[in-house]
């Protein structure tokens, strides 16, 4: 399944979409006509051990049916994605939890040292923003930069499991643009400021289950800016695996539905370019991986 949050019309808060596999549909989750109960809070609809997302999966299953889909369509819970303005489909999560350097390449490119361990860093939740939203630009940032990833949706509470339960604790998969202020990152010598700005956190356009990615260290993941690639390469290339950080991760904070893990980025970011290229004002930034769709952020002030 691939799920979202969308506003629709003058709505304020974002509602738990199911996306139908043309891309070109949405259900209303919220819908009485869905079959499916409203959740007591945004993040349970990615619980495992909930009782919403066994309802979602039977919605999902009766999309197959022409009748069903047709009974849903003249309800109006099946709503075209086109007059819908998508929100980050993991709307507020309670951690962000980033890793750096989790590319051989990328530590290489910046004269780093291969961690021996992950490397945790966090973004603010109010860092998050969705689709088609623009990142903006700081006050007194000068070098801005962008980081495509995986995200990693967490669905089962995880308090130091080991690699082997790691992945029973995995809810689905994002993309993610780590977007960095660098001269923040870099000058403050820790990076929460330079990383958790406003706005520099894009995910989505979509989760997609664990079921729809079964193998996320064999996923081609890409960085374009204004059309032009700039990242290129491939999850296989972490050097902690999903599984490793979600059972390192866990021993020291416990993670919970609806927490987003971001892998780290490959080489190709922009301070370890000459010259560098740093995000400008009417830029467009697209994250692309396999499976999970493109990305797509405008840069502002």
């Amino acid at each position: 399944m691939k799920l979202v949050h969308f506003l629709d019309g003058d709505a304020s808060l974002p509602r738990p979409g199911l996306l139908l596999p043309s891309g070109e549909e949405v259900v209303d989750l919220l819908s009485p006509h869905s079959g499916v109960a409203s959740p007591s809070c945004p993040l349970e609809i990615f619980n495992l051990d909930g009782d919403v997302l066994p309802e979602i999966r039977v919605c999902a299953a009766s999309l197959e049916d022409d009748e069903a889909l047709g009974s849903l369509r003249d309800s109006g819970c099946l709503l075209a994605k086109s007059s819908l303005r998508l929100t980050s489909p993991v709307p507020w999560p309670r951690k962000v939890v980033a890793i750096g350097r989790n590319y051989r390449e990328h530590a290489e490119e910046q004269g780093a040292d291969i961690p021996e361990e992950p490397l945790i860093f966090s973004k603010f939740p109010t860092s998050v923003i969705g689709p088609g939203e623009t990142v903006l630009i700081p006050p007194g940032c000068e070098n801005l930069d962008y980081e495509a990833e995986l995200g990693v949706v967490i669905g089962r509470k995880a308090v130091a499991v080991s690699e082997e339960e790691a992945m029973d604790h995995v809810f689905g998969y994002l993309n993610v643009n780590d977007v960095s202020a660098r001269d923040f990152q870099f000058g403050d010598g820790q990076w929460q400021r330079g990383k958790s700005c406003d706005t520099f956190a894009p995910m989505g356009e979509f989760v997609a289950t664990a079921d729809e990615i079964p193998n996320p260290q064999d996923l081609a993941i890409r960085f374009r800016l204004n059309g032009e690639t700039l990242q290129d390469s491939s999850t296989s290339l972490m050097i902690f695996q999903v599984a490793e950080l979600v059972s390192y991760v866990s021993r020291f904070c416990t993670l919970e539905p609806g927490d987003v893990i971001a892998t780290g980025t490959p080489a190709g970011v922009g301070f370890a370019r000459t010259p560098p290229v740093w995000l400008k004002e009417g830029d467009v930034m697209e994250v692309e991986i396999d499976g999970l769709g493109i990305l797509e952020n405008p840069v502002g002030r």
